[in-house]
């Protein structure tokens, strides 16, 4: 689950292997919720179906920056990003995720953590 101040949203999945990381969102037509990608710091869009939100997050949980991105674009590298968080274009927005808000990843039946992402 991913929570946004103190709030849970939406579902996420981790891409926990390198080649999931590598994929991402490439060959879906669209995404229930989120993505977390641990330890990116940019991403792309080439060959991507869809445009897409994404937040850099720090250590912490705390959101750096946020942009919409359109296919066949990449992003700037972000130095202190811990991850990248994607979902479609337009839910950030449903979800009040925006920089400085503080996001956790919970598994399922995990009561609230504080602290590092994703403990």
């Amino acid at each position: 689950m991913l929570v946004v101040d103190g709030r849970d949203v939406a579902p996420v999945e981790v891409a926990t292997t390198r080649r999931a990381r590598s994929r991402g969102l490439l060959g879906r037509d669209g995404l229930d919720g989120a993505l977390w990608l641990p330890g990116v710091r940019s991403v792309h869009t080439v060959a991507m179906r869809f445009a897409i939100d994404v937040a850099w997050v720090d250590r912490s949980g705390v959101v750096l920056r946020t942009a919409t991105v359109a296919p066949t674009r990449a992003t700037r590298w972000v130095a202190r990003a811990a991850g990248v968080l994607e979902a479609e274009d337009g839910a950030f927005g449903r979800w009040r995720l925006a920089p400085g808000a503080v996001v956790d990843i919970l598994a399922d039946g995990d009561a609230h953590a504080t602290g590092e992402l994703g403990r």
